[in-house]
């Protein structure tokens, strides 16, 4: 049985879970994708299956994706460093800008109702993601309009149990967004 080789652009699946996405980062046994959600995951070779042997290189700009998802190709191993998992954690947190431009193409002819409807269903599904993929904390852009949608984000939020939120990052977003935490293994 010859080893699956993975290149940078590749379409792939995850066996025994619903998760398709593109390979975003290639390091020894270790596969970094970013899901259709935006998520970046890492497996190990035997997990993935690659879709079609489709390269969808040039769908995507990789040197974007990476950059702009802080993930390195380059080998780790600087002088026998430990990484600490809080590094690994704080570097690639998943952010979802709700804006009604960044989730449909065209919203002409959409009332308020129906955009306010489609920004809260989109935010439940990165939720639920990221609690099925026990994923420790996400953003959401809402940006400040009249508040209705932090308003509505919060009311939403509220209603799960093992999360806590609150604004972020004023330096980085204004008062504009909101991080989302998940508490991991409470009984």
């Amino acid at each position: 049985m010859t080893a699956k080789k993975f290149e940078v652009g590749d379409k792939v699946s995850v066996l025994d879970e619903a998760i398709n996405g593109v390979v975003v980062a290639v390091e020894n046994n270790d596969i970094t994708i970013e899901t259709t959600d935006g998520f970046l995951m890492t497996y190990f070779v035997n997990e993935l299956i690659k879709e079609n042997n489709t390269n969808y290189l040039g769908s995507i700009n990789t040197t974007d994706t990476l950059h702009k998802k802080n993930i390195d190709s380059t080998p780790k191993k600087k002088n026998n460093v430990p990484v600490f998992k809080s590094d690994k954690i704080e570097k690639g947190i998943p952010e979802f800008d709700l804006h009604i431009e960044k989730l449909v193409k065209n919203f002409r002819g959409m009332n308020n109702f129906d955009i306010l409807n489609i920004q809260t269903e989109t935010a439940k599904r990165h939720i639920e993601f990221a609690i099925r993929n026990r994923i420790p904390k996400i953003v959401f852009i809402h940006g400040v309009g009249e508040g209705v949608l932090k308003a509505e984000l919060d009311f939403m939020l509220k209603r799960y149990e093992n999360i806590s939120f609150q604004d972020a990052n004023y330096q980085k977003y204004g008062l504009g967004a909101t991080e989302v935490y998940f508490k991991q293994n409470v009984k």
